[in-house]
C-alpha cells in the first residue's frame, strides 16, 4: 500500500529512510499544511510486530491463502481429493517397509492410522517450514514493488497448509469411526479436546524455524538446499515411522532434543490412548519452539529492511 494523505490543519511529515528519524515541520507561509494516514518508517527496535498493522491487512491474508489453495490443485482432475491421497499413499507405503518387512510395531495402534496421522503432522510441519523459508526469495519481485507488511506472506503460507491438514484431518476421523466400529483398542484421552494447541504447536515451529532460514537464505542460497536435504533426515530422526517405544533407550535422549518428537507423540496419545510423551521432552520441545519463533520474527524483521539490496 503507498503513502495516501488528505490536507488538514496540523503538521507535516517528513518521512527519512533507513536509519534515520521521523521529522516534524511547520507549513510555510501560505501553504496548506498536510498530514498523513499511513506512514511508513524503518525499524528501530528488535522485536518490533505491528499487530494493529497486521490486523489491517487481514484482506490481504485472506487473497493470499485463497490463492494458494486453489493455484496448487487447479485444472486438475481430482483437486482438493489430492490432499487425501499424497498422505494415504505414503501410509500405505510406510505400512509395508516399516509394519511388514522391517517389523516395527505401533503400539498397538492400527498400522494405517498409525503410519496417516504421522505423515499429516510431518507434512504440515515440512511444508510450512519450506514455504515459510521461501518466502523473500518467491516474492522478491513483489515486495520490491510495493510495501505492505511482509509477516502476512508467511502467516497466510501457514494458513494455507492449515487447511490442508484439517482436510487430512477429516479424513483421519473417516478412518478412525471405521476402525473403531470394526473394534480396534484405540481410544481417545480427554486430551483430544486440546489438538487445535497441537497444530499450533507445530505452526509456531515450523514457521520460526522457516523464518530463520528465509532470514539467511537472502545471503546464502546454499541453505535452501540444505534445508530440503535436512527435512528428509529429519523425518526419520523423528517417531513418524515408529513409535517412540520402538526406539533403544540410548538414543531416547536425541528424541528429548528433537522439537518434533512430543506433538506426534502427544498426538497419538490423546487420539489413540496409545503414545509415549514424558514431561521433560513436552517440555524442551516447548522451549525450543517458543525460542526458534522469537528469534525467527527478530532475524525476519531485521533482514525485510534490505533483503531486496542482496537478493
Amino acid at each position: 500500500m503507498g503513502i495516501t494523505g488528505k490536507f488538514l490543519s496540523g503538521w507535516g511529515i517528513i518521512i527519512k529512510g533507513k536509519g534515520s528519524t521521523v521529522a516534524e515541520t511547520r507549513p510555510a507561509a501560505g501553504e496548506e499544511a498536510v498530514q498523513w494516514d499511513s506512514i511508513i518508517v524503518s525499524r528501530r527496535k528488535l522485536l518490533d510486530i505491528r499487530i494493529r498493522e497486521l490486523i489491517r491487512y487481514r484482506d490481504l491474508v485472506w487473497l493470499f491463502i485463497k490463492r494458494d489453495f486453489i493455484t496448487v490443485y487447479k485444472q486438475t482432475i481430482l483437486g482438493p481429493l489430492w490432499y487425501i491421497i499424497n498422505p494415504l499413499f505414503s501410509a500405505v507405503t510406510y505400512m509395508f517397509i516399516f509394519g511388514n518387512l522391517a517389523r516395527i510395531g505401533t503400539d498397538e495402534i492400527p498400522p494405517l492410522l498409525f503410519y496417516y496421522s504421522g505423515t499429516m503432522l510431518w507434512t504440515y510441519f515440512s511444508k510450512c517450514l519450506t514455504d515459510v523459508s521461501n518466502v523473500f526469495i518467491d516474492n522478491a519481485g513483489l515486495f520490491g514493488k510495493v510495501y505492505f507488511p511482509r509477516l502476512t506472506v508467511p502467516i497466510s503460507r501457514v494458513f494455507s497448509n492449515l487447511i490442508t491438514l484439517l482436510i487430512q484431518f477429516a479424513a483421519l476421523l473417516c478412518f478412525y469411526l471405521w476402525f473403531i466400529i470394526r473394534g480396534a483398542p484405540a481410544r481417545p484421552l480427554l486430551g483430544v479436546l486440546a489438538l487445535p494447541l497441537i497444530f499450533a504447536w507445530i505452526a509456531l515451529l515450523s514457521s520460526g524455524i522457516g523464518m530463520v532460514i528465509s532470514a539467511l537464505t537472502t545471503k546464502y542460497r546454499d541453505l535452501k538446499q540444505l534445508a530440503g536435504f535436512g527435512l528428509s533426515l529429519a523425518m526419520y530422526a523423528t517417531p513418524v515411522v515408529y513409535p517412540l517405544s520402538q526406539a533403544p533407550e540410548k538414543y531416547r535422549p536425541l528424541f528429548y532434543l528433537n522439537p518434533m518428537s512430543a506433538p506426534v507423540e502427544l498426538f497419538r496419545l490423546w487420539f489413540y490412548g496409545a503414545g509415549h510423551a514424558p514431561a521433560a521432552m513436552i517440555l524442551a520441545s516447548a522451549s525450543v519452539t517458543l525460542a526458534f519463533f522469537l528469534f525467527g520474527l527478530i532475524l525476519f524483521n531485521r533482514n525485510e529492511r534490505a533483503f531486496v539490496d542482496v537478493i
